[in-house]
């Protein structure tokens, strides 16, 4: 059974990073690709040049508790309203497009039928204030931020622009909150696991099915 727990998440994030149907190419979303692969290719670079210290779950206590980090939580708050870390920071990253346009409700709605209904995931947008959201809440550049989400793909793309910023002390939790075990953060607040509030629409309740079977095996 957990095999099949561990091929189920491994199915969902294939599903959550398959490339969008033609209604997506807008230049939006183009300028979105070039900037993600962009940000990831740099941060690769920095974390390669130890500018930026990737650090996996199972040591993220020691480097909060001990290094002097602060969490940064850069996931959307329908994530982090499931479950999040007690005492770390939230600034989202992409944040809900509430353009009602024509032309996008088109693609919310192709949004919808393709990736929503299966993962939960509501259509996005980079949030245009992310840097000076994080300036507000954390004024010193000097501070050590640990910057997290769910798989570790966003964050990465936060840790660069928080990089560009002018914060130089940040670490980047690899893998992100869905390759953590219950005993990395022992402070969770939230109806759900940490690792898995990413998840959401109808896999939301084929996980819960496969938890109720697991559940039911060991007796």
């Amino acid at each position: 059974m957990a095999v099949q727990l561990s091929q189920f998440r491994s199915s969902l994030l294939k599903q959550e990073k398959q490339p969008k149907p033609p209604f997506f190419t807008s230049s939006k979303t183009r300028t979105f690709r070039v900037s993600t692969a962009v940000s990831s290719s740099s941060i690769q670079e920095l974390i390669q040049s130890g500018e930026v210290k990737p650090i996996p779950p199972k040591d993220a206590a020691t480097a909060l508790n001990s290094d002097g980090f602060k969490l940064l939580d850069i996931r959307p708050q329908w994530e982090r309203e499931k479950a999040y870390v007690k005492g770390s920071l939230h600034v989202p990253l992409f944040v809900k497009d509430t353009d009602n346009s024509p032309v996008t409700l088109l693609k919310k709605w192709v949004h919808f039928g393709y990736i929503g209904l299966w993962t939960g995931q509501n259509f996005t947008m980079i949030n245009p204030n992310f840097v000076r959201e994080v300036d507000a809440a954390v004024s010193d550049k000097d501070a050590k931020l640990l910057v997290a989400c769910g798989e570790g793909l966003r964050s990465m793309m936060a840790t660069w622009k928080l990089y560009e910023g002018g914060y130089k002390k940040l670490g980047w939790l690899a893998g992100g909150f869905n390759r953590s075990a219950d005993s990395d953060f022992p402070e969770v607040e939230g109806p759900e696991k940490l690792q898995y509030a990413t998840i959401g629409g109808v896999s939301y309740y084929f996980l819960k099915l496969l938890l109720l079977l697991q559940a039911v095996g060991k007796e």
